[in-house]
């Protein structure tokens, strides 16, 4: 049984609570979110579970069809391919432009994801994955960057609920990042590119 959500904020909270259920992969690609029996999971009334839902189809992290509930789209390892195919000449860029500088904000979020306790639901950890790889996008200070590089940005969130399976211990990870971030900052620019398109070339545990 859910613990009901307070009316403060009502489909924030929801939104929250959803969109950590889908990151971590407890809400399975495929299935169907019915209104009704959201509304009776949550205790809430049908009006803010639709809004939520709304608000959860812009992010991209669900896809809503006439006739149909809500569900979490299903992205194949061939999208992941492809997404990785445009991400690396836009984080190509990025390394171009940061070799040879540490960004603290980046910093921060690996130093978020280690301290994360090793129990913690799988969706915090692409949180500071997002928040990791965005800081470097927005470091290099071009707006158009960020905006092509936000346009993936729904897709790149459900890739990341795939590899909990590739990354069961998360020192992994943070490992991996940790390296990443190191290349970038000694530099130089086609190390740091090499490290960026060794980072992007993963096995989605298909």
């Amino acid at each position: 049984m859910r613990t009901p959500i307070r009316p403060v904020s009502a489909v924030g909270a929801l939104v929250d609570a959803l969109r950590g259920r889908v990151l971590s992969g407890e809400i399975e690609p495929g299935t169907p979110l019915p209104e009704q029996e959201i509304a009776a999971a949550y205790g809430v009334a049908r009006p803010t579970v639709r809004e939520a839902l709304a608000r959860l189809v812009h992010e991209g992290l669900l896809r809503r069809e006439r006739n149909r509930s809500a569900y979490v789209p299903e992205v194949t390892p061939a999208d992941l391919d492809d997404l990785m195919f445009v991400r690396r000449p836009l984080e190509g860029l990025m390394a171009d432009a940061l070799a040879g500088r540490r960004v603290a904000e980046a910093d921060a979020a690996l130093g978020r994801m280690a301290a994360l306790d090793p129990g913690a639901p799988w969706s915090e950890s692409v949180a500071e994955h997002m928040a990791l790889h965005e800081a470097l996008i927005e470091a290099v200070g071009s707006p158009r960057l960020v905006r092509l590089y936000g346009a993936l940005a729904a897709e790149t969130r459900l890739g990341l609920v795939r590899l909990r399976r590739v990354y069961e211990d998360r020192d992994v990870l943070v490992r991996e990042h940790r390296e990443l971030l190191d290349a970038i900052a000694t530099g130089p620019a086609d190390a740091a590119r090499a490290a960026v398109a060794a980072h992007l070339s993963h096995t989605w545990g298909a």
